[in-house]
Parts: structure tokens; sequence; C-alpha cells
């Protein structure tokens, strides 16, 4: 029997994983704590409500995402303080894990009130134990910053890593954040997966150059994206883009080709993509030109 009650000492927040694609990766336990808790806290209500109506449950939902958990947490603490029993779900995977559930879940332990976990897929679990790469250390840094000063100086940040880095992006700005990683991390080894768990799931692996380079080769990607670089070692540091970018800083001070036919002679000449050495002679170029005192990253002729 379906069996609902409050607990007057205080209700449960439990943080439910959901599948991230196939539908069977649910687990036991989670169908059933979604079976009997008072309330579900969902991402997106419908998409919860396609995956409680596919295993026959239909708990009462209620909306909880980025664009209203700070609105909505006090009511739903206020809930639990009360005794209802409530299950966080988001759209795929963990709540939390690069998705809405933080505010909630601190603000339920700040109370002192019970928050137990569910535990279930992760795409960041999924992707490292099939990349091939490192797994005994790591560091997760889910989808970066969008701004271009904060984004650059993370990715500066992660460069010097030495464990495994996994990092999430849309289909639609892989290539274009694999071109900003490589002057920065040099041509590592780096793994992408796609379309986890689901029929058309993919692992591209090889250099962030190769990998970069099957992207462009194709007229779109779909499925989110899961991209796992190896750590640095002495060997995969930036040594030959810290040479091509001072062949494309003494390029851009000469100023007698134009950009992209100095990107293209001076990625042949080092064996990276051409793509990358283009974005990078357009940021030189775009130092040099605001740069009134000699102050850019340049180094001295």
């Amino acid at each position: 029997m379906d069996k609902r009650t409050t607990d007057p000492a205080g209700g449960t927040l439990y943080v439910v994983a959901t599948p991230i694609g196939n539908l069977q990766d649910i687990t036991l336990r989670a169908l059933s704590v979604l079976k009997t808790v008072d309330l579900v806290a969902a991402e997106d209500t419908r998409n919860t409500r396609r995956l409680l109506r596919h295993f026959g449950l239909a708990a009462p939902l209620i909306s909880y995402h980025e664009h209203n958990e700070t609105a909505r947490t006090p009511d739903l603490l206020r809930r639990l303080q009360e005794g209802t029993s409530i299950a966080l779900v988001s759209n795929a995977g963990t709540p939390g894990v690069s998705d809405p559930g933080y505010r909630l879940v601190s603000a339920a332990a700040a109370a002192g009130l019970r928050v137990v976990p569910v535990p279930g897929a992760t795409a960041a679990a999924a992707a490292l134990c099939a990349s091939g790469l490192a797994t005994d250390a790591f560091v997760f840094e889910g989808f970066l910053p969008k701004k271009a000063g904060p984004r650059r100086q993370q990715i500066k940040s992660l460069a010097g890593e030495a464990r495994t880095v996994i990092l999430y992006e849309s289909p639609q700005r892989i290539a274009a954040l694999i071109t900003e990683l490589i002057p920065e991390f040099g041509d590592r080894r780096a793994v992408l997966a796609r379309e986890m768990t689901k029929l058309h799931e993919e692992f591209i692996r090889g250099r962030l150059s190769e990998v970069l380079a099957i992207l462009r080769g194709r007229a779109g990607l779909k499925g989110e994206c899961t991209l796992l670089i190896a750590g640095r070692t002495d060997a995969a540091g930036p040594s030959s883009w810290e040479a091509a970018r001072e062949a494309l800083c003494a390029g851009v001070r000469a100023g007698s080709q134009g950009l992209s036919e100095l990107a293209r002679e001076v990625a042949r000449i080092h064996g990276l993509p051409r793509q990358a050495a283009y974005a990078e002679a357009l940021k030189i170029k775009a130092e040099l030109t605001t740069s009134d005192d000699g102050n850019d990253s340049c180094p001295d002729d």
C-alpha cells in the first residue's frame, strides 16, 4: 500500500539519484523512496512525472530548479520541519552535482534535519570509470564559468592539475571549449563521453587535438558531454604551445602576414590545431593593441 505519513519530530530529506539515460539504472531503493515520500521536489516536474509514470508511481510533485530554488528553499524547509518527507531529484543523475539541490541540502543539514543520500547514476563517475584515464585521483569541475575572465582564470588553474580533470559542456560549445583548453593544457590525452547509457553512447579517445578534429568533422553533435583530460606530467605540459605562442607573438608584432596565414603556418610547424592557434593569435593581437606600456604576455624581443 502507498502510505504516506508525517513525522512530528521532523521530516527526512532524501537526495535521490535518477538514471542519466537508461531507465533500468534506477535503484530499487530509489523506487521505494519515491513511492513512500510525501513530496517529490523535482528540477522539471514534467520529466519526473514521466519517470514516475514509467514505474507506476504517482507521488505529489513540486518544482525545484535553478530559477526558483532560492525562493522555494524556505518553504520546503518549513515542510520538512513540520514532518513532511521529501525526495529531491534532478532531471538526471545526482542532485547537487552540477544540478539544483545544494541550497536545500545545506539548509536542512543546518536545521538539524535528517538528510539521506539515495545514491545512483552520475555522469562524472560513469565517464571516469570507462575512460581509461587515471581514476585514483581526479578533480570534478562541472561546467566552467560562462564569463570570459573567470573562465580563463579557471582554465589556467586547472592546467597545472596532476589529477584527471572532469568537465561538463553542452554539445554546441564542446569544440570551443577544447580550443580554449589546448593552449593552457597542451595536447594531452583526453576522452569525450556523450549519450552515456543510451542507444548512441560514444567515447571519443585521443589527444585533445584529435578529439577536436573529430568534432570539427561532424555536422552536429547531440547529448550532454563529459570531457576528461589526463593530469599534467612533465611530458604533458604546454611546452609546444609555449614555443608556438612565442612564434605567434613575433608574427603578430611583425605584421608581415595575416593572422589566418600566420596561425596556419605556426600550427603546421608545431603540429597543433589551426583553430586553436588562430584563437591564440587573436588574443595576442588584442593584448598588443590595447597595451600602450608593453604590459602584455608576449616575451620581449
